[in-house]
């Protein structure tokens, strides 16, 4: 989607701060951290939501999935960490990209 700027940045037309990045994904620094370490992990392939999640999808999100714990650690959360995935404005989904937020870096409230 030409306008979406997680599509941006899935094609380096868009500056952040990238920490991992293979064919289907994209892991990169939030610009606006809710804690020490916030980091989006985003398909490079433009889907809504997971409410737009199609069954051709599964390989793709089974991949964003078990990437999710390689990133944190990369990104040195082996203490563990938060992921958080918003859906539709009932969910405060901001950015109409689907993405998971992995959050950590200190001990986070409980929900």
């Amino acid at each position: 989607m030409q306008g979406c700027i997680f599509c941006r940045i899935a094609r380096h037309e868009a500056v952040a701060r990238v920490v991992y990045e293979d064919d289907r994904i994209i892991a990169f620094h939030d610009r606006a951290p809710k804690a020490p370490t916030h980091l989006l992990v985003v398909p490079k392939q433009h889907i809504c939501n997971l409410a737009d999640l199609k069954s051709e999808d599964e390989g793709l999100i089974a991949h964003l999935m078990l990437s999710l714990d390689k990133i944190a650690r990369m990104a040195g959360l082996d203490n563990g960490f938060r992921t958080i995935t918003n859906t539709g404005p009932g969910g405060r989904q901001e950015v109409y990209h689907l993405h998971f937020h992995i959050l950590g870096g200190r001990r986070l409230p409980a929900l």
